[in-house]
């Protein structure tokens, strides 16, 4: 695959700072921006309490934004020099950081999406070139701005057996579906951010830990069937959401009585969600690889399993690492932005044509080695 690229390889570090509010996700990975050539390693520095609910009290768009922008960006920047420092990689040997920030607010109906996070200042102080803002373009040629997971999906799967679709289950839940000739993709709709909130409202726990709670707890049908109600199941693919879409109707039907019954209820709707989305697919996957913190939630993975009726498999299995593949993909995707090419499709985002993405940042002082293509 290296000799027959236009594009040189680089190796790229990606950050990731998901909806789940868990802490920053970094991968190293060697690209060409068509396929990946070497996995480097990976790692996750978690956020402080007092970060977590700064960031949370910012969702929407309100309160102390700027506040809480610098510090994300100050966690990023100790999080790469902490990283760096202990796999002993010099600044030197990275051509790009991949740096997505972290989303508070995502209403592509509106075309409108915001990810806080300074580019330019985290390329000042690691003194590595920083590609950053990568949903802008697309949200300007009229696409939802997300997921842009698939065409780094595409690159990992291509040599496994297709049709195939990857689950992401994060704060929000997107699916690629994959042939050899096309990629659908979509967000689901409520991936483990709802479950978490309710978990942390309601127990003060910040997750249910293996889907231990919901096991013991009573599904709600008559709930459950309320919350499948919202209008945006019914909106075709491409789409995508907020990551508090559905919390307003949740505290609505929920009720709030019993947290076990509750969750138990709440997980079941992030797997008959996903059920719903099947109507999205041009045909039946042969199997299900599913990466992000969901796939840890036990309950989570046989409701899937028991729904789907199709294989439902962690990324593991085919020997992916599910913790670290949403920064391997803000990795691949910067090298894809810095050599021109689509991070977005007209079946994947909804945009109008196939379309690059992201702002390069450039270090004041960085050795950033040029691209080159291939004659």
């Amino acid at each position: 695959m290296k000799g027959n690229s236009k594009f040189e390889p680089l190796c790229a570090l990606g950050l990731m700072s998901g909806t789940s509010l868990d802490g920053i996700d970094i991968a190293l990975l060697v690209t060409n921006g068509e396929a990946v050539l070497k996995f480097g390693p990976t790692g996750t520095m978690l956020y402080s309490r007092n970060l977590r609910e700064k960031i949370r009290s910012t969702l929407g768009g309100i309160g102390d934004v700027a506040g809480a922008e610098e510090q994300v960006t100050e966690a990023h920047i100790s999080a790469v020099r902490d990283f760096l420092n202990q796999h002993n990689i010099n600044s030197t040997e990275i051509d790009l950081i991949g740096f997505h920030g972290h989303t508070i607010l995502h209403t592509p109906l509106y075309g409108k999406t915001w990810q806080i996070g300074d580019g330019k200042r985290l390329a000042k102080e690691l003194l590595i070139d920083v590609i950053a803002d990568f949903r802008d373009a697309d949200i300007a040629g009229g696409g939802e701005g997300a997921p842009l997971a698939p065409v780094f999906h595409k690159a990992l799967a291509q040599n496994l057996d297709t049709p195939l679709c990857i689950l992401n289950i994060g704060g929000v839940a997107n699916l690629t579906w994959i042939s050899r000739e096309a990629m659908v993709a979509f967000d689901t709709g409520p991936g483990n951010a709802l479950i978490d909130d309710w978990m942390l409202q309601h127990t003060g726990r910040t997750m249910d830990v293996n889907g231990t709670l919901a096991a013991t707890g009573e599904i709600d049908q008559t709930a459950l069937k309320e919350l499948l109600t919202d209008p945006y199941f019914g909106r075709p693919a491409p789409k995508s959401l907020d990551r508090n879409h559905f919390s307003e109707n949740a505290t609505s039907v929920l009720a709030k009585t019993n947290p076990a019954d509750d969750v138990a209820t709440l997980t079941a709707f992030t797997a008959q969600a996903v059920l719903l989305g099947l109507r999205n697919l041009p045909q039946p996957p042969l199997q299900f690889l599913v990466c992000g913190g969901g796939r840890k939630n036990k309950t989570l993975m046989k409701h899937l399993q028991t729904e789907l009726k199709t294989p439902v498999n962690s990324v593991e299995s085919v020997g992916w690492c599910g913790d670290a593949m949403e920064a391997q993909l803000f990795a691949f995707l910067s090298v894809r932005s810095r050599y021109g090419l689509p991070i977005s499709f007209p079946t994947t985002t909804g945009v109008t044509t196939p379309t690059t993405g992201g702002r390069l940042f450039r270090a004041v002082h960085g050795k950033y080695k040029t691209p080159v293509r291939r004659k």
